[in-house]
C-alpha cells in the first residue's frame, strides 16, 4: 500500500509547502517524548521506545535522526 492510500492520509487540500499535515496526535505525543529523553536515555532507548509504541520506524528515524526536519509544534 502506498502512502498516500492509507485512509488517514490529508487530501491535497492538506498538503502545505511539500509536507503533509500532522494526522496523528498519539505519534506527536509520543516522539516528543522520545526525543526528550535522549539526553537522560540515549538514542538507542528513546528508538526502542517508540518501536515497543508501534510508531512506524520512518518516523522513528526521521526524529530521532534528523531533529531538524521535525516540525514545529
Amino acid at each position: 500500500m502506498m502512502i498516500n492510500e492509507t485512509p488517514d492520509a490529508p487530501s491535497e487540500s492538506g498538503v502545505q509547502a511539500g509536507r503533509r499535515q500532522r494526522v496523528d496526535g498519539r505519534t506527536r505525543d509520543l516522539v516528543n517524548q522520545a526525543v526528550a529523553s535522549i539526553p537522560t536515555l540515549g538514542l538507542a532507548r528513546a528508538a526502542e521506545f517508540l518501536a515497543t509504541m508501534n510508531v512506524p520506524a520512518e518516523v522513528a528515524v526521521r526524529a530521532l535522526v534528523y531533529p531538524k526536519l521535525r516540525r514545529a509544534s
